[in-house]
Order: C-alpha cells, then sequence, then structure tokens
C-alpha cells in the first residue's frame, strides 16, 4: 500500500492489497498448507521467480496481511504465516474463487474466441 493513499472505496482499499498475479496465490497457498517456509511456498506457487516471491511477501507482511517469523539457528529459518487480518481476507477471497471455479470454463472459451463488437 502506499503512504498517503486514499481510497474510493472499500474495494479500491482491497485491491491495492492482494492485487496482482501472485498474491491471491501466495494467500491461497497459506490458506491451505498454514505456516510455510520461503522454498515450500515456492514450490507451492507455480511460476513465481524467487524475486517476485520476496517483493510480494515484503508487501503483503507490510500490509499486515502475513507474519513472517525468523528462527535463530544454523542454518537460518524463516517461516511465513496469515496474521488475522489475512484469514479475514482469504475468507473475503473465498467466494471469489467459487466464481472462478464455476465459470473457469467459459473465461477460457471466451479467451479463446473473443466477441467483437457489440454484445
Amino acid at each position: 500500500m502506499a503512504k498517503g493513499r486514499v481510497y474510493s472505496c472499500g474495494l479500491d482499499a482491497a485491491v491495492d492489497v492482494v492485487g496482482g498475479k501472485w498474491k491471491p496465490l501466495i494467500l491461497w497457498a497459506l490458506h491451505e498448507a498454514g505456516t510455510r517456509r520461503f522454498g515450500e511456498l515456492r514450490r507451492d506457487v507455480s511460476g513465481v521467480s524467487e524475486k517476485m516471491l520476496i517483493q510480494q511477501l515484503r508487501e503483503l507482511e507490510a500490509d499486515g496481511i502475513v507474519h513472517r517469523e525468523v528462527y535463530r539457528e544454523v542454518p537460518p529459518r524463516v517461516e511465513y504465516s496469515l496474521t488475522g487480518l489475512g484469514q479475514s481476507l482469504n475468507t473475503a477471497l473465498l467466494p471469489l474463487g467459487q466464481w472462478g471455479d464455476d465459470f473457469m470454463s467459459r473465461i477460457l472459451r471466451n479467451k479463446e474466441h473473443p466477441r467483437t463488437g457489440p454484445a
């Protein structure tokens, strides 16, 4: 979230926190598996680069969605989990995921054969 940002509505604020390709997939992975180490998350979120995963996790942590726990041991261990705010965000995203599941074939069909002109 940008400092000093003013939102026009709640949806604007929510999209600012969860926007992008990777954040919803990171949230879902943490929802499904619970606490995860970085390498586990990287495997869970197929296609994400290490750099992008680090960036997205930092943003989610800054927004209070993800908790990062560092264990001072050799070798060092870092684990990520959802905060209460992150869990509530996932709860809000569940209907959107269900909508995607319900209409996935139609969405794919429309992307393969886009309409031209007025509907």
